[in-house]
């Protein structure tokens, strides 16, 4: 899972993506200090490191400085071909931002989905009104699927995806013609109910 790209300000050496560990948790303040990035209890991080450890993954400099990370999980269900690949955050750090960080991360995040769990699809979570994180991710090749209606409680969020190999025909990044509501969503994947309601991603 290494992947590397080079950064402007270390011409001759490259950067590189690793698994996120617990000692990163005491690393990464300079990336969620910033005021878009959601922090969560200590708790909900080791879950993820326990469950899906190959969906944690950070990006670091040379000498060991976090630039960003994507915090991800599968889930869903096989039977009805809704098994996919889940972005609960990704974020890079101020400093960072418009170097390809977010981009690799999510490449990587991609990666795992289809290589490993075989997944139909990558789908995400933002607040409408986050733009530029939007039009980011529309590069990447996703689409907005639907529109929940309050799903932060002050805002609406879009359900972005984007199909993986399994799924040839796309038939998961068809968009629905109407809104729907978060009690809708209740139950659909067969979710964890302590990770239903997922957080914003903001890669800018």
């Amino acid at each position: 899972l290494n992947c590397s790209f080079t950064h402007a300000r270390w011409p001759s050496t490259m950067t590189s993506t690793h698994r996120f560990t617990a000692l990163d948790l005491l690393k990464f303040n300079t990336i969620n200090l910033d005021p878009l990035t959601e922090t969560y209890n200590i708790a909900y991080y080791f879950k993820y490191l326990a469950y899906w450890p190959e969906y944690f993954l950070v990006q670091k400099t040379p000498d060991g400085v976090n630039m960003g990370y994507v915090m991800g999980k599968v889930e869903g269900s096989k039977k009805r071909d809704l098994w996919h690949g889940h972005v609960t955050a990704v974020t890079v750090g101020p400093s960072f931002r418009r170097l390809g960080v977010a981009s690799n991360l999510m490449d990587n995040l991609e990666t795992i989905t289809s290589n490993i769990h075989h997944g139909y699809f990558v789908d995400l979570f933002v607040r409408v009104s986050n733009k530029v994180a939007i039009g980011m991710y529309e590069r990447m090749g996703y689409v907005i699927y639907r529109r929940i209606l309050d799903y932060y409680g002050d805002e609406d969020g879009y359900d972005m995806r984007k199909a993986m190999p399994r799924d040839k025909n796309k038939t998961s990044m068809i968009p629905l013609k109407e809104p729907v509501h978060p009690n809708s969503m209740i139950g659909e994947y067969d979710n964890d109910p302590i990770d239903y309601r997922a957080a914003e991603t903001q890669a800018i």
